[in-house]
């Protein structure tokens, strides 16, 4: 019965998702080429916004935990467990004041309205997985923007989305880039449940009612003596937050 539901209540959210896209492809244009990057970056906020509000048709909710003060002066990396491309609205939405920046396959940076000229424009990385040093080096140049703007680089670093919730085990390479590239950044773990059972189904039709939850945990200092000791430390404190309900 939930399934059947998930039909007429899917194409309903595509035409949402959709709309959206394409009502903020230009406002994103509009507000870099006019305004900069300040009203650049406050209409990709809002369009995170109306994605959440467009998946709020399929019975998501969204619950997201933070009980640290983490200062705005100082660069990120937020490291995440990755199980859908929904993790990327709510990181975005409920960490906006510290300026999410991500590193995505380079496929993304054409074709998608909104999301595309975000990721070209924004101050994100595009790598190209099949090129190795095209893709430490996006991301060294990467951290230097992040260092520069004391903004927030996100990363997940499984490199792929878990479809089942069970996390893949975390890749070192891209981590450690961003450790030598940004070192007087704070390490900020997050936990991702549920966001996987959005898409149970497949693509079509989406799951619903799913309540997608974040949870922030403690930062840490990046220690580029024990960079492995560390990204150990960081997986676990993420997978062993990971509930598979």
């Amino acid at each position: 019965m939930q399934k059947l539901l998930a039909y007429p209540l899917t194409v309903l959210y595509f035409l949402c998702f959709g709309l959206t896209l394409v009502v903020f492809h230009p406002i994103q244009w509009f507000c870099k080429n006019v305004f900069g990057y300040k009203a650049h970056k406050i209409s990709v906020d809002w369009l995170q916004f109306f994605i959440m509000r467009s998946l709020n048709v399929l019975g998501t909710r969204f619950s997201f935990q933070n009980e640290f003060k983490i200062d705005t002066d100082k660069p990120l990396i937020m490291v995440s467990n990755h199980q859908s491309m929904y993790d990327i609205p709510p990181l975005i939405w409920y960490m906006r004041k510290h300026h999410p920046k991500f590193i995505s396959k380079i496929e993304l940076g054409k074709g998608i309205p909104s999301v595309s000229y975000n990721l070209r424009h924004g101050g994100s990385a595009l790598i190209d997985r099949k090129n190795p040093v095209q893709s430490i080096k996006a991301i060294e140049e990467f951290g230097e923007r992040v260092k520069t703007n004391n903004w927030a680089a996100v990363i997940f670093p499984e490199g792929t989305r878990s479809r089942t919730g069970v996390p893949k085990p975390f890749k070192k390479k891209g981590l450690i880039t961003l450790f030598e590239s940004v070192p007087n950044a704070l390490i900020v773990p997050i936990t991702v449940n549920n966001s996987w059972k959005t898409l149970r189904y497949g693509k079509f039709p989406m799951g619903i009612g799913a309540h997608l939850k974040f949870t922030v945990h403690k930062p840490l200092e990046i220690d580029l003596e024990n960079k492995e000791g560390l990204i150990q430390q960081i997986e676990s404190t993420i997978t062993e937050a990971i509930i598979n309900e």
